[in-house]
């Protein structure tokens, strides 16, 4: 990896843009970092990282704000690095987020948010890779394989943080080299196999604790069967313990099994001594009911013999019902029809007095059946008639209707009148304004051409003033190009007649002792022309020259054409009118515009015109049509109402012969349908009452033939034999309770347990409350006494059963737990191993025993620089000895005297010998940490400050070493205020401070200027 530019905009202490030219100062391999104290050295470094990562190193990125205090308030912070890599070449660009001033701004400030974008240079060209920070910032890690911390480890070895290396702790050593070499995959390792250890024995906890719990179930399931608590406790283990427990509970249940036998034997029996007596006592009772029924069946029989006889004559009278009833009926049918024919003939009367239509009658003698037969023909002729009546109506109607309409014709047929004028007046205005428009519309494709042309000449005298510009350019280029070829050439001619001037020198260089000379022949040569160059060196001088020469002219012969060329395009646009000054050429272009637009306004309203003119014919053609058709409608209407009017009068005299009187031929209709009512209800009462006497007569005529049969002399002997049908109900009844009661009680009387009761009571073996109530008792006992025999007999088998299960289950668990138990032990050994417990005397865990790996590569890779800076006294090593006090080991590192062959701790070293050991350390470990990343070469290294403690001899043996770093092209910048540093290294690359910011200055012996 290899830096070749870097661009620092107002960053850190830079208040401008400050550009470090890289490959100028790898032209000498080796170049000084120097600076006042606060002028920004450090800076230098930190943009380089900020570029790459986005973040300046350790706690510089949190301590400081990235953009300069000293910059003007509308600069833009930035860094600009550009770097080659694996044969690529890269440029990357950041801005920190910053404050950029503004008047919409809170505070008159907006935020600016932090932006990157890198790029990569492809055939000659800069193709953007990506504009997004956390994108870029990957691309760049895996273009040069390693972080930022790493970077900051490998390519800016900080001599100091080395030098704290050197005196640190095991632990203290193991935070950085795991940083650096990215070990964390080890320490997952180490966590993942502690967590997995954990689990185990988490699962063989669980394990153990659900084998105490089924024991402990197997104890509360044996509690209630209490068994022996001492032989219990002498058990040893759960299984042994669950088999006693079972073997006692099967020992417990025959024991409650045959007491519950014994109990339910005893209950049966006191069961069927209670069950006796209980059936005597019942018999007695029974008896005692059946008694006392039969006693009261004998003292109600008179009273059901009399409701007896009294149902029988009901039954008799019952069967003259209807002939009763057939004579009470037509009786007062007869009654009920003479008064409703006295009611009509009153009603008749009335009639004849008050109706039109029946006051020719005499009130007196009345003959209906003639006169109700005149009534309905005449109401027959008058309901024929009526649509006469209706079509009178609609012919009034229709003389309305038409008149109406002749009234709209009339009144249309003026409307349509003042239309038509209106229209007419109308059209002869248009007729007069349509010329003008014509001749103004006839200029419109003249001026939309003008408009065009006015356009095209603002585009030429724009295109013009843009020519004369880019002409003037290249003339600037050319001229430029024109004294750049003067110059070259005439630095070509001068090497050229120095190499002229140095040709006797050239001969003399070929001449040899003895040999001819090619110019006078002679062998001896006493005084050969002195070379003040190597010929060889003039020649390839003269020869780059002269190629330059060619080059800047071909360039300047190529700008010569486009300089004729721009010319000759400001030429023609000139001809084209492009000298014209713009304001009047914008001018004449908006008077153009606006007399195209008047003239197509013009054609728009032609248009109009002419179409307003068409539809005005249409319209005064179609209005008179309509006016002459509304005078013509409004004849034919008057012509209508004459003629309906004629027919309307006839028939209204025909209608009002029908009416006679009335309003119309309905009401008449009315009035005859009112006079034949009362006719036919008189008709209808007398018919009515004829047929109820007939009736009555031959009701009265069957009755009295029925009765001899029945058992009566008279229809009133018969009247009274019939009762109510509620009471004969009740009465039937009565007499059937009585009978059924007086048969149920012969049939207890004849059972078997009555007769039995009968019996002991003759006999005396009764049984009374007390005795029953004693039994009882007795009885209830035994039976509780057997159900809680039962009861603890079953709980107990269920327990056994239960006990059963748990110790087949307990047996399985534990059979299942052997592997787990076992793995649990070997990830536990393991992960102790690991992690450095246990067993692991060295205390190192697997992630200390990696970086122990690494740090003796380490500590070989310093080895051999560090010989070479302290004149091949000391060496590091890697120690792997047991630390003090059971501490971690694994990391040790110390120093071999090579005089003394002794081993010491680091931390004895004197002040320059720790800066020597810690520089080797840091470039050991940046080759390690090179080879882990990939192999990535790294061309460009920065080494910090502390060459002060050094003193003459060590600080020639150190740059030797740093010299040395140069080989194969890698360039090494050195940090350091050592004035003798200053006078050893040429190539320097200054800090200035000044009150408005520091600048950057690169000085060098052969370059500055």
């Amino acid at each position: 990896m290899r830096i070749h530019r870097l661009e620092i905009s107002a960053f850190g202490p830079f208040a401008g843009t400050e550009e470090i030219d890289f490959d100028r100062l790898s032209a000498h391999g080796l170049f000084l970092l120097n600076g006042a104290t606060g002028a920004g050295k450090t800076s230098v470094l930190d943009a380089i990282c900020f570029a790459l990562y986005g973040s300046v190193p350790g706690a510089r990125q949190d301590g400081k704000r990235l953009r300069s205090d000293h910059a003007a308030a509308a600069l833009e912070p930035g860094v600009t690095c550009e770097f080659s890599a694996r044969g690529r070449h890269f440029e990357v660009s950041r801005s920190p987020a910053w404050e950029k001033p503004s008047a919409r701004g809170k505070n008159g400030f907006t935020t600016q948010q932090a932006h990157t974008l890198l790029r990569e240079r492809v055939d000659g060209m800069w193709t953007e890779k990506s504009g997004r920070i956390d994108e870029a910032g990957a691309e760049i890690t895996a273009i040069l394989g390693m972080d930022r911390e790493q970077f900051t480890r490998v390519v800016m070895l900080p001599q100091g943080d080395f030098a704290a290396f050197l005196r640190s702790k095991a632990t203290d050593r193991l935070d950085l080299l795991q940083k650096l070499f990215g070990t964390h995959r080890f320490e997952a390792v180490e966590q993942e196999l502690t967590r997995q250890a954990q689990n185990a024995r988490s699962d063989v906890a669980s394990l153990n604790d659900q084998l105490a719990l089924m024991v402990s179930r197997a104890e509360s399931e044996a509690a209630p069967l209490l068994l022996d608590a001492a032989e219990s406790r002498r058990q040893e283990g759960g299984a042994a313990l669950l088999g006693w427990l079972e073997t006692a509970a099967s020992a417990r249940v025959a024991e409650l099994v045959a007491a519950a036998a014994a109990a339910e034997k005893a209950s049966r029996v006191s069961n069927g001594r209670f069950e006796a007596g209980a059936a005597r006592s019942a018999r007695q009772l029974r008896l005692a009911a059946a008694v006392s029924r039969r006693t009261a069946a004998e003292a109600g029989a008179p009273a059901l013999q009399l409701s007896v006889s009294r149902l029988e004559r009901h039954r008799k009278a019952e069967v003259l019902g209807g002939q009763l009833q057939a004579v009470d009926t037509a009786e007062t049918v007869l009654v009920s029809a003479a008064r409703g024919r006295e009611d009509t003939t009153r009603q008749l009367r009335l009639a004849v007095q008050s109706e039109p239509e029946l006051a020719h009658l005499d009130p007196d003698t009345v003959h209906i059946s003639p006169e109700l037969g005149r009534l309905r023909s005449l109401q027959a002729v008058v309901e024929a008639r009526l649509g006469d009546e209706q079509r009178l109506a609609e012919l009034r109607s229709r003389v309305t209707a038409v008149e109406s309409s002749r009234q709209s014709f009339i009144a249309a047929s003026r409307t349509h009148a003042g239309a038509l004028e209106a229209r007419l007046v109308e059209s002869e205005a248009l007729a007069a304004g349509i010329q003008p428009l014509e001749e103004r519309a006839a200029e419109a494709v003249l001026r939309t051409k003008e408009a065009a042309a006015a356009d095209e000449l603002v585009d030429v005298v724009r295109r013009y003033g843009k020519a004369v510009s880019e002409c003037a350019v290249i003339a600037g280029r050319h001229r430029e190009a024109r004294d750049e070829h003067l110059g070259l050439r005439q630095s070509w001619l001068d090497l050229r007649e120095e190499r002229l001037a140095n040709a006797a020198a050239e001969l003399a260089a070929q001449l040899t002792d003895g040999g001819a000379c090619p110019v006078c022949g002679s062998p001896d040569h006493p005084a050969p022309a002195p070379s003040a160059a190597s010929a060889l060196g003039m020649a390839e001088a003269e020869q780059v020259a002269r190629d330059s020469c060619e080059t800047a002219e071909v360039a300047l012969t190529a700008l010569e054409l486009e300089v004729t060329a721009a010319r000759q395009h400001v030429a023609v646009l000139a001809g084209q009118g492009g000298d014209t000054p713009a304001e009047d050429a914008r001018k004449a272009a908006a008077a153009a515009h606006e007399a195209a637009a008047e003239a197509q306004r013009a054609v728009k309203e032609l248009a109009g015109c002419r179409l307003r003119q068409s539809e005005l014919e249409a319209e005064i053609e179609a209005v008179t049509s309509a006016r002459a058709a509304a005078l013509s409608g409004a004849a034919q209407a008057e012509s209508t109402v004459a003629e309906v009017r004629e027919q309307s009068t006839t028939l209204e005299s025909a209608l009002s012969v029908l009416r006679a009187g009335h309003a119309n031929l309905a009401v008449r209709i009315c009035a005859i349908t009112a006079a034949a009512g009362s006719l036919e209800r008189a008709e209808a009462a007398q018919a009515q009452c004829e047929q109820a006497a007939l009736q009555a007569a031959e009701a009265r005529r069957q009755l009295e033939l029925a009765l001899p049969a029945a058992g009566f002399q008279t229809a009133t002997a018969a009247k009274a034999g019939l009762v109510g049908e509620a009471e004969a109900a009740a009465l039937l009844a009565e007499v059937r309770a009585g009978q059924d009661e007086q048969a149920r009680i012969a049939e207890l009387f004849a059972s078997e347990d009555l007769r039995l009761a009968a019996a002991e009571l003759h006999e005396g073996s009764t049984i009374d409350e007390s005795e029953l109530e004693t039994l009882r008792e007795e009885e209830a006992q035994a039976r509780q006494t057997a159900g809680e025999a039962v009861l603890a007999s079953g709980l107990a088998a269920r327990s056994r059963e239960t006990l059963g299960r748990i110790s087949r289950e307990f047996e399985d668990a534990a059979t299942a737990g052997r592997v787990p138990r076992e793995q649990a032990e070997l990830l536990t050994a393991l992960a102790d191993a690991a992690c450095g417990r246990g067993e692991n005397s060295y205390r190192m865990s697997l992630n200390s025993y990696v970086l122990a790996a690494r740090l003796e590569q380490v500590a070989l890779a310093a080895s051999e620089r560090l010989v070479a800076m302290s004149d091949g006294r000391y060496t590091l090593q890697h120690t792997d000895a047991k630390a003090a006090r059971g501490a971690k080991s694994g990391l040790g590192l110390e120093v071999v005297d090579q005089w003394t062959g002794h081993r010491r701790d680091t931390s004895t070293l004197s002040g320059g010998e720790s800066f020597m050991a810690s520089l080797s350390l840091a470039l050991g470990l940046a080759d390690v940490v090179q080879q882990e990343a990939g192999g990535v070469d790294i061309e460009t290294l920065f080494v910090d400050e502390g060459f002060g403690s050094l003193d003459e001899q060590a600080l020639e043996q150190v740059m030797d070493a740093l010299e040395g770093l140069r080989d194969g092209g890698r360039v090494v910048g050195l940090v350091s205020h050592v004035g003798e540093m200053k006078q050893r290294i040429g190539t320097q690359l200054q800090v200035v401070k000044g009150r408005n910011g520091s600048t950057l200055h690169i000085s060098d012996g052969e370059l500055a200027g």
